[in-house]
């Protein structure tokens, strides 16, 4: 279970980016994180990950305090970040450490016939489109099992149809070991096909504006009434974070206690 308890982030210029961020995901679960720019989607991102320090709260997985990136986070970004040097295997199996040698290579087999790329482990990353490459990430991700995957708009660069395809594709692998995840967005059909509930961040300073609970099974069609709703829902809550507080509202700076 992840849990955020009372998570806030000020950074060194006294800007401060998140406050009061209370969430609990259950294991399993698949939440996503949509809102306009600049209301610390990203941020919260690196806060889960361990990748930085709140400045109040904390992160816990499992009723244990995040401070550093831990095993059971993995991680995958808008670009893949493969290492050009190394094959689509040796880019899988680069996480794998405390393994032998031949557990490693079943490991990488599995996930590698999962995500489609088991002809293309030889391949260079120079040698492969821009929707097998954030496979290899997926896969690189997904190979050490982790209880926590956290996606960081894994497809914003890439075209509207291999976007669709990986959204339905992330969704067959994610049925294997079923981590929880967690993914920032901005595109909101995205969003509801994926998602058991939908957090919509605002701004200044970023906060939990609204949640939308999903509670029709998956795979969704993007054409149904319900979805339809749905998307009508978020729009109208993210309309609402384009309103600016008032300028007051922004003085005051969070006090940590030493």
């Amino acid at each position: 279970m992840l849990q955020l308890e009372n998570v806030a982030k000020q950074f060194s210029n006294q800007f401060i980016a998140l406050e009061e961020i209370n969430l609990t995901v259950a294991a399993g679960e698949i939440v996503s994180l949509v809102g306009t720019s600049g209301c610390g989607k990203s941020t919260l991102l690196r806060l889960i990950a361990g990748l930085d320090s709140p400045t109040l709260g904390q992160v816990l997985i499992d009723q244990q305090a995040i401070a550093s990136p831990h095993p059971k986070i993995g991680i995958i970004f808008q670009e893949p970040r493969l290492m050009p040097w190394l094959s689509v295997r040796e880019n899988v199996q680069f996480g794998l450490e405390d393994v032998s040698r031949s557990e490693k290579e079943r490991l990488t087999d599995v996930i590698l016939e999962r995500v489609g790329l088991m002809a293309f482990s030889q391949a260079l990353p120079r040698q492969l489109s821009g929707g097998m490459a954030q496979r290899v990430a997926i896969a690189r991700a997904l190979v050490t099992k982790p209880s926590i995957l956290l996606l960081d708009e894994p497809f914003s660069a890439l075209d509207a149809l291999i976007r669709m395809k990986l959204q339905d594709h992330l969704l067959k692998i994610w049925e294997y070991d079923r981590p929880t995840l967690i993914l920032v967005t901005h595109d909101i059909e995205e969003a509801l096909v994926l998602s058991d509930r939908v957090i919509v961040l605002r701004s200044n300073p970023g906060h939990i504006h609204q949640e939308l609970v999903l509670d029709s099974p998956r795979p969704r069609k993007r054409t149904d009434s319900q979805f339809q709703q749905w998307k009508e829902q978020l729009l109208q809550a993210l309309d609402l974070t384009v309103e600016e507080r008032s300028p007051e509202s922004d003085i005051h700076l969070l006090t940590v206690e030493v």
